[in-house]
């Protein structure tokens, strides 16, 4: 931290907060405004001053836009002070959405992986696959994230597999992309080395394509995890479930809590910033144990 001060890379970023925090509270007072002043005249309040008007302003049980305080002490009262059993609970429905995140992002990022695989080392595959993987991704996920879960129900599989799948959707086409460039980014002059090794196919996969595709996969990997937390919220919506921040996001919009929206959506944005930190820390010690320069 000390180190981060003194080469002046946060205070950017604190600046940017505190100018991002103004605006929304300015944004939050324009767009409450006339309805509480509609309020007023509803219920013949009269004589109201600036600043009470300010705080009712900023302080209603259902705003247009909350404000950044009131977000923050409803994820607290629903973290904090709820026990994380409760299905009143972040911390609840947040890892009943991590779990179909997680599965879907291993599934998809060794599909991904696979497919890959496939493509570098065969033509055929390349020409014919590789366009296709890219048309489905022009499909919205709103599109496809009903169909899965009425057809996957109809067959009798439900919970946790059908929003994985479409976890794995997401994920997998950032990997599948990144890896086909990582396995060819090895010069020319590096896979003639090997042929003079009589090295095989297998070997120069994995004694140079491999590692030099590691970077490729971890940044792959860093846009496939947020991905699959957005496949899980999608997959919870159509799914008819109470569990989840999909479902919590769900009850919210149905009874106009916008102050339990917001702080669900605080709630994935930790959580997507939580699982990409982890894939960073992951690529650090493995870079690190390749014997790679800090």
């Amino acid at each position: 931290m000390g180190k981060t001060w003194r080469d002046g890379s946060l205070i950017p970023i604190v600046i940017v907060l505190i100018g991002l925090i103004v605006v929304w509270y300015v944004a939050a007072i324009l767009m409450n405004w006339s309805g509480v002043s509609d309020f007023y005249q509803r219920t013949d309040v009269t004589g109201v001053t600036f600043g009470q008007q300010l705080n009712d302003v900023l302080n209603q049980d259902k705003p247009l836009l909350p404000a950044p305080h009131q977000i923050v002490a409803e994820f607290w009262k629903t973290t904090v002070e709820q026990a994380v059993t409760s299905k009143r609970s972040l911390v609840y429905h947040g890892w009943q959405t991590l779990s179909a995140t997680l599965l879907g992002f291993i599934m998809g990022t060794a599909f991904g992986i696979g497919l890959a695989v496939f493509i570098v080392h065969n033509q055929a595959m390349d020409r014919s696959l590789m366009p296709w993987i890219i048309a489905s991704q022009t499909v919205p996920i709103l599109a496809i994230a009903p169909m899965v879960i009425v057809v996957l129900n109809a067959v009798g599989i439900s919970g946790l597999i059908p929003k994985a799948l479409i976890s794995t959707y997401l994920s997998f086409f950032p990997v599948v992309v990144g890896m086909v460039k990582g396995f060819r980014s090895p010069e020319q002059i590096q896979l003639d080395l090997m042929r003079t090794y009589n090295a095989s196919r297998f070997e120069v996969f994995t004694k140079l394509r491999w590692p030099i595709a590691l970077p490729y996969l971890f940044t792959s990997m860093k846009v496939g995890v947020a991905a699959s937390l957005v496949g899980a919220i999608v997959g919870e919506l159509p799914a008819g479930t109470s569990n989840g921040i999909g479902a919590r996001l769900l009850a919210g919009s149905y009874y106009g809590q916008t102050v339990q929206i917001w702080s669900a959506l605080l709630a994935a944005a930790l959580l997507a910033g939580a699982l990409i930190a982890l894939v960073g820390i992951a690529e650090r010690v493995i870079n690190a144990r390749l014997g790679a320069r800090p």
